[in-house]
C-alpha cells in the first residue's frame, strides 16, 4: 500500500499517564484518532491511566518521558526515533516540555513533523527556563488551550496565527449530564462523606495543592459563618492530597488547622480522588474554583457547568473564559475572602428555581462552546493541516 493510502500513525508524547487534564485530553485525543481511521500511539513512562489507552483504540509504549536531564533527554530522543522509524509514525504530538525536547530531537533525525499543546502556565522567572519552556513553541502548529494562553505565547515566544491555533478544552457531556446520572450513585456518595440531608454542599473540586485557593474558601466560609440566618452547609474538597502527618500532608494539616480555628472543622470534608465526579457534582448546590494562580483552561469549571451546577470563579486566567456573568456563573477577584463570601451567601439564599435557570444556561453554554467533540474534531483538523489527510469530519 502507498504511503499516501496508509492510515496515518501518530504518536503522542507525555510524562506519564497518572491523571490529570494533559492525561485525560491523550486519551481523548487516542479516542479520536481511531475513530477517524488513524492509528494512535501513546509513549509515557506509564501510570494507572495506561488502560484506558487500549479501551480507546490505541498502543502505548513505557519510555522514561517523565525525565529532564540532558543526558536522559538525549537518551530518549534516540528512543523515540527508533519508534518513529519501526512505527512508521507520521507526525507526533509533545504536550509537556520534557519530552517535547526528545520528540523535538526525534523529529529533526526523522523528518517527522511534530505538534505541541502549551497545556500549563511554565515560569520563566530564572535564566536558562525561558530557553527549556520554548520547546513547546518549536511545533509546526502550537495549540493554546485558552485564549488567556494564547496571549501569553504571543507575547513571550512570538507567536503569531501562522502556527498558532487556540483549541479550548472540553467536556464529555454525555459523561457529564444530569440526566444520566442516578439518585443511587449520588445517594453512594452522600454516605461515604457524611453529608447531613438538610445541608447545602459546597465544593471544591481539586487536588489539594496551596495555589487552588483551598485556604481562602476556608477563609470566605469562616466569614459565612460569622453571618446571621445563613442556611445551613457543609463544604467539601474532592481531589488528591496527602494524609496529615506527613511531609508532603502539610498543607492538608494546614487547611484542618485553620478550619479548626475558625470554628468550621465539623462542617469540611476530603473526599479523596473520587471515581465519579458527574454524582459528585450533582450532589453540590455551588462549586467553587478560587485559584490564586491563572488557571490555563479550567476543566473542572466546564464539567461543573455541563452538570447544570452554579460555578464561582476566580475571574482570571482560561476558567474565567469560560463563565458568562451573572448567566452561567459568578466571576469573583482572585484571592478576596469577603467578595467569595458574599458569593457564597447570593447561592446559599437564592431560590433553587433561579439557580436551576443559571445552571441550564451553563449546560447550553458548555454545549455550544466546550465539548471534548468539538476540542477532538479542531485538534484532528490541525494534524490534517500539517500532513495533508482528511482526518476530522468536513464542517
Amino acid at each position: 500500500m502507498s504511503d499516501s493510502l496508509r492510515p496515518p500513525v501518530i504518536l503522542q508524547v507525555l510524562p506519564a499517564l497518572h491523571g490529570g487534564g494533559v492525561e485525560r485530553g491523550t486519551i481523548e485525543m487516542v479516542q479520536a484518532i481511531a475513530g477517524a481511521g488513524g492509528v494512535p500511539l501513546v509513549a509515557s513512562r506509564g501510570g494507572r491511566l495506561v488502560p484506558l489507552i487500549g479501551r480507546a483504540g490505541g498502543r502505548h509504549s513505557v519510555l522514561p518521558l517523565h525525565r529532564k536531564s540532558p543526558w536522559a533527554v538525549w537518551r530518549n530522543a534516540r528512543r523515540l526515533a527508533a519508534l518513529i522509524r519501526a512505527e512508521g509514525v507520521a507526525l507526533v504530538h509533545a504536550r509537556s516540555r520534557a519530552p517535547a525536547w526528545a520528540a523535538w530531537l526525534a523529529c529533526r533525525a526523522t523528518g517527522v513533523p511534530l505538534v505541541t499543546t502549551w497545556h500549563g502556565v511554565h515560569h520563566d522567572s530564572f535564566p536558562g527556563k525561558r530557553l527549556y519552556n520554548g520547546v513547546l513553541a518549536r511545533g509546526e502548529r502550537v495549540i493554546a488551550i485558552s485564549h488567556f494562553m494564547a496571549a501569553r505565547l504571543t507575547a513571550r515566544y512570538g507567536l503569531g496565527q501562522g502556527r498558532l491555533r487556540i483549541i479550548p478544552r472540553g467536556a464529555d457531556t454525555r459523561q457529564f449530564d444530569p440526566a444520566c446520572v442516578r439518585g443511587d450513585r449520588m445517594q453512594a456518595l452522600a454516605e461515604a462523606w457524611d453529608l447531613p440531608d438538610d445541608a447545602a454542599v459546597i465544593m471544591l473540586p481539586a487536588r489539594l495543592t496551596r495555589w487552588k485557593g483551598h485556604l481562602i474558601l476556608i477563609e470566605a466560609l469562616a466569614r459565612l459563618a460569622r453571618e446571621d440566618g445563613v442556611p445551613p452547609w457543609v463544604c467539601v474538597f474532592v481531589g488528591e492530597g496527602a494524609r496529615p502527618g506527613t511531609r508532603k500532608g502539610r498543607f492538608t494539616a494546614e487547611i484542618v488547622a485553620r478550619a479548626r480555628a475558625a470554628g468550621i472543622g465539623a462542617r469540611i470534608r476530603f473526599a479523596g480522588h473520587c471515581q465519579d465526579m458527574p454524582a459528585a457534582l450533582m450532589l453540590a448546590r455551588v462549586v467553587v474554583v478560587p485559584s490564586l494562580r491563572p488557571e490555563p483552561f479550567g476543566r473542572a469549571v466546564i464539567e461543573a457547568q455541563a452538570m447544570e451546577r452554579v460555578v464561582i470563579v476566580a475571574n482570571h486566567g482560561g476558567a474565567a473564559e469560560t463563565v458568562i456573568a451573572g448567566q452561567t456563573g459568578i466571576p469573583v477577584p482572585p484571592d478576596d475572602a469577603q467578595a467569595l463570601c458574599d458569593a457564597l451567601r447570593v447561592t446559599l439564599d437564592a431560590p433553587d428555581e433561579a439557580l436551576a435557570a443559571m445552571g441550564w444556561h451553563a449546560r447550553q453554554h458548555v454545549l455550544a462552546h466546550f465539548t471534548t467533540t468539538a476540542m477532538q474534531q479542531a485538534t484532528l483538523r490541525v494534524y490534517d493541516e500539517v500532513l495533508g489527510t482528511a482526518l476530522a469530519p468536513a464542517s
